[in-house]
Order: structure tokens, then C-alpha cells, then sequence
């Protein structure tokens, strides 16, 4: 893929949740992003809300590219317009799932979400991220007229 033509820094907020399971202590499910977010040496722990605790586990950056504006125009026709985030599983544990991509675009969600080890979660678009988005389809998109191939006829003989 090319480089990015654009990016913002998104913190992964994920949330954790005691479970009742015989190979799981916890439970873990992205909730939301941060625009604008600052790096991170460590997960950081946001809030506790009875047995759920929110950590900002990363900040990673969601690039925009040119070829993918198909892909955000479809996330922003939606009710709901999405970022997508992947995780792979913690390194121990008790750890969380560590996230290593983030995507505005749900074509390029699905491609990551074939390896049974990782998995994509999808969370609400902030607005800065939507206006984002918006501003560079703006910019950027180009209609790819759709052209019918020509059936070649079958060679006998």
C-alpha cells in the first residue's frame, strides 16, 4: 500500500470485564478512539465503572489513502460510521489485546479479519475523524467508471 496521504492519531480505548470462563480471567472489547490522542509507553487506565475498567491501551495512526475513498464514502453513507480497529491477542493473560491497525475504510477491515489469531471490532466515528474523512473524499475521490469486459469466445480445436 502507499503512504498515507493523510493521518491523525487515534487512541484505542478497550474495555475489560471479569467473565466466568475456564480458559478466560477477563473479557475485552474495543469501546471507543481518541482523536488527537498522545503516544503511549504502557496501557493507562481510564475509569472504572463498577466491574468494567476503560484503558487507553494505544495510540496508533489512521492513515487515509487515495485508492481507498470508495471504501470511507460506503462507512459514511452509513447510519453509524465506523473506525475499525484490529487486536491481536495480549502477550500474556492477563493482558489486553493489542491493537495494531486502525481503518476508516471496511474493505481494508475485512482483509485483516481472516487470520483466526487477530479480529476486528468496529467502534463510532468521533466527529473529527468523520470530518476528516469527508474532507478528504472531498479532495480526493475520483468516480471509477465501470467498464464491461468483453467475453473472449472459446478456442476449439
Amino acid at each position: 500500500m502507499s503512504a498515507p496521504q493523510e493521518t491523525m492519531a487515534l487512541g484505542v480505548v478497550l474495555e475489560r470485564r471479569p467473565i466466568d470462563h475456564p480458559w478466560a480471567v477477563w473479557s475485552w472489547r474495543a469501546v471507543t478512539v481518541i482523536p488527537g490522542a498522545a503516544p503511549l509507553t504502557r496501557p493507562r487506565e481510564m475509569r472504572r465503572d463498577g466491574e468494567a475498567t476503560l484503558y487507553h491501551v494505544a495510540t496508533l495512526p489512521l492513515g487515509l489513502h487515495r485508492k481507498e475513498t470508495e471504501g470511507y464514502r460506503v462507512n459514511l453513507s452509513q447510519t453509524l460510521p465506523k473506525v475499525f480497529i484490529g487486536l491481536r491477542p495480549g502477550e500474556a493473560e492477563d493482558q489486553p489485546p493489542l491493537p495494531f491497525v486502525v481503518t476508516a475504510c471496511p474493505y481494508e477491515a475485512e482483509d485483516y479479519d481472516v487470520d483466526s489469531d487477530e479480529r476486528v471490532e468496529a467502534v463510532a466515528m468521533p466527529p473529527e475523524v468523520t470530518a476528516l474523512v469527508g474532507h478528504f473524499i472531498d479532495r480526493h475521490h475520483v468516480d471509477q467508471p465501470f467498464i464491461k469486459r468483453k467475453r473472449k469466445g472459446a478456442r476449439h480445436g
